[in-house]
């Protein structure tokens, strides 16, 4: 009989499922890391939360394991490469808590305009205070979201349904999605500008980290209040504060926090108008079922031989002439995402020369898992791909032709935006050498790995010079350097592999120098 380990509490009703499906389960909830590496050998399944570190330590000793189960969306806690490595599946539950961490930021937009939870407190001292507790109604009244995902989607859906104007920013949702969920799509800072409530889903990254903070909050209305229920980092805590206090906004409220659990100096918890909840976003008994249950699903597939649909790292198919291409068909949609940066609403992949005499299927797949994971807090994997781009209302296409003048096989993507379009194309030479071999036009011959600085300028002397000194200054080595351009004297372009991130702030520096048109960053 397999048997199942379960190291953090989960609903028993996952627990109850793997038993009816013939599995011995054993909970083992207080055993500490060291007491796991002698229990763990024998179980071909572990299911965790957040509790438990599934190291590379903890996966060499677990000679039998074949799959680990998050009950919950985040897998910080899991080493997934090394899990990998091992041949076992890591999988998660991402759609489980979906509804009650959209319900968890309204009920916190509605307690801010009430002062439910002031009120609360000032009653229970025995205070009788109606004319202090002076509310505001949502409807009619201007709710923008940041982050038109899963969470933020059915946020807009519900401010929708309290009859409210919804306004939102997410540079990778179409107008069509943005559209069914009731929303209307705006630039950044006019979201900011007119939200009465701000609702923030982005996820957390360098280009995110504190994407609200001073200067954003006194873009919004004195009247502007701030829900923040995503990830801890993505709101300024301390900007908020200060806002707060001295009346630039009415009010805010905090579910996650950038040090969780938070200091007991954290600046919100002195403001009075500041509303927080310690991360209780997936805190609903239907939640904790839902994970548990669909944890203990994928566990049983994969004991039985199936796939895991919320796999984190299945494996992709594909034949064997289609196999070499996989890596670079990913890295084409992770490419044209971050360059294009639009509302894309279209992908085509188009696919020339030998390859287009292949099942190319796995590859459209790739370059959809591709374009997802730079832009999505949720895990993405070949399984779940197709699904999660059709959700954000993006339509793939696929076309072949068996010609291509100057490569073997050529693999094209493009994205578009209505009559706006980012092209990206790439190629393998021999069968273990990738390349990136079109950039919107542009001819130039780039490895497609680490970071990448694709900076656009006048075709004219001095500016790799200037733009190499301005990287040099902070520090940011270049590995290679790759050009193309249109015509001398033209517009050109240039693709700096580099050994670090490349901040706002030093692109904002090279795009003020005279001559550069644009500097993006992308993580390939």
């Amino acid at each position: 009989m397999p048997k199942v380990l379960v190291t953090d509490p989960i609903s028993q009703k996952g627990i109850d499922r793997l038993e009816a499906a013939g599995y011995k389960v054993d909970e083992e909830t207080e055993a500490s890391d060291d007491d796991l590496l002698d229990i763990i050998p024998g179980y071909e399944a572990l299911i965790v939360r957040s509790g438990t570190q599934v190291s590379d330590e903890l996966l060499d000793a677990a000679d039998d394991l074949k799959i680990v189960g998050r009950a919950g969306v985040g897998v910080d806690n899991i080493d997934i490469s090394a899990a990998t490595r091992r041949g076992v599946i890591v999988a998660n539950a991402p759609q489980g808590n979906t509804v009650a961490a959209a319900e968890h930021a309204v009920a916190l937009m509605l307690s801010m305009s009430r002062n439910i939870p002031q009120a609360n407190n000032s009653l229970k001292r025995g205070e009788w205070r109606k004319s202090d507790f002076v509310g505001v109604e949502a409807k009619d009244k201007t709710l923008g979201v940041l982050g038109l995902g899963r969470i933020g989607g059915e946020v807009a859906r519900r401010g929708d349904a309290l009859g409210m104007d919804v306004v939102a920013h997410d540079p990778y949702v179409s107008d069509s999605r943005a559209d069914d969920l009731g929303a209307e799509l705006l630039e950044f800072e006019e979201v900011l500008e007119e939200a009465d409530f701000l609702s923030v889903h982005t996820p957390l990254t360098e280009d995110t980290h504190h994407l609200v903070s001073t200067e954003e909050l006194e873009m919004m209305k004195d009247s502007a209040r701030v829900v923040h229920a995503s990830r801890g980092g993505v709101v300024d805590e301390a900007a908020v504060a200060d806002a707060v206090e001295s009346g630039e906004i009415a009010a805010a409220a905090f579910d996650v926090f950038e040090d969780e659990p938070p200091e007991a100096d954290n600046p919100l918890f002195a403001v009075d108008d500041v509303v927080v909840t310690p991360h209780l976003g997936a805190s609903t008994e239907k939640a904790q079922l839902n994970v548990a249950e669909t944890i203990a699903i994928q566990v049983i597939e994969v004991l039985e031989g199936g796939v895991a649909e919320t796999a984190l790292n299945a494996p992709a198919a594909g034949g064997e002439e289609v196999q070499p291409f996989l890596e670079l068909a990913e890295t084409l949609g992770r490419l044209a995402v971050q360059y294009g940066e639009k509302n894309v609403d279209e992908i085509e992949v188009e696919y020339s020369g030998e390859i287009a005499e292949e099942d190319v299927e796995p590859l459209t797949v790739a370059v959809q898992k591709g374009f997802l994971e730079p832009i999505l807090d949720d895990p993405v994997n070949y399984v779940n791909a197709p699904a999660m781009t059709e959700d954000r209302g993006v339509k793939v296409t696929e076309s072949k032709t068996g010609h291509t003048e100057d490569f073997v096989s050529l693999i094209t993507v493009r994205t578009r935006d209505g009559d706006d379009e980012t092209e990206v194309a790439g190629t393998l030479f021999g069968r273990a050498d990738p390349r990136i071999v079109k950039l919107n036009g542009y001819r130039i011959d780039a490895p497609p790995f680490g970071h990448a600085l694709i900076v656009k300028n006048e075709d004219k002397p001095g500016m790799i010079g200037r733009v190499g000194t301005l990287l040099g200054e902070h520090d940011i080595n270049i590995a290679g350097m790759h050009n193309g351009r249109e015509k001398i004297g033209g517009e050109a372009i240039m693709m700096l592999n580099v050994d670090d991130e490349v901040s706002k702030e030093v692109r904002d520096r090279i795009t003020q120098v005279e001559g550069i048109k644009s500097a993006k960053y992308v993580s390939l």
